[in-house]
């Protein structure tokens, strides 16, 4: 998966698994551990988050979730730009909410 020539991306999984029988729900807390141990924080209900310092590095974590795919329900992924998920419209309520900030990360040269 090519991602285009944004230097800091977004991940967001967002996926409907079963959880109607014991291994179901075994297979849905997996595949939610494998998201927070990698970094992953949660949006919403069965939608996640990671921050990427680069192209790279989401495909990197792009192809980790694709290995542990649960072996029911829909996962799917979206990669947006910082710029593109700043234009989030979050609302709660009738008030709109700042879309949480990109994390800064030092770099040498």
């Amino acid at each position: 998966m090519e991602l285009s020539g944004y230097r800091f991306m977004w991940i967001l999984t967002l996926f409907d698994l079963p959880v109607d029988t014991k291994q179901a729900r075994r297979n849905y807390t997996i595949f939610r551990r494998l998201l927070l141990k990698n970094g992953f924080t949660r949006m919403q209900f069965s939608v996640y988050k990671r921050h990427c310092p680069s192209k790279e590095n989401a495909n990197v974590h792009i192809q980790r979730i694709k290995r542990n795919l649960p072996p029911d329900g829909e996962v799917r992924i979206l990669t947006v730009t910082d710029k593109q998920f700043e234009r989030m419209y979050i609302f709660r309520g009738k008030v709109r909410k700042r879309p949480e900030v990109g994390y800064q990360q030092l770099e040498f040269f």
